[in-house]
């Protein structure tokens, strides 16, 4: 397994910790997250921690119209994702 750091900014931050879309679909996938937020008092800007199994695994599942959904209904600005790997 690969361990990901992943942040990016999502329109509204209570919606998204709330959201079920992420383990909907990294679930099945053999794929885990843990959510964090950076400070809701001064952003809107999120975080992920995520073990894949590849990371060639966790880019056809971003690439895939599952994925487009998600980030549509969880509203995930996709131009600010930024993703972290181990050095």
């Amino acid at each position: 397994m690969m361990t990901l750091m992943i942040l990016h900014d999502v329109d509204n931050v209570d919606h998204w910790l709330s959201s079920p879309r992420r383990m909907e679909l990294f679930g099945p996938l053999g794929m885990t997250a843990r959510t964090f937020v950076v400070d809701r008092a001064k952003s809107k800007r999120v975080g992920l921690i995520v073990e894949v199994p590849s990371m060639e695994a966790f880019q056809t599942a971003l690439q895939s119209p599952a994925a487009a959904e998600a980030m549509k209904f969880d509203g995930v600005k996709s131009d600010t994702i930024v993703i972290l790997t181990p050095a």
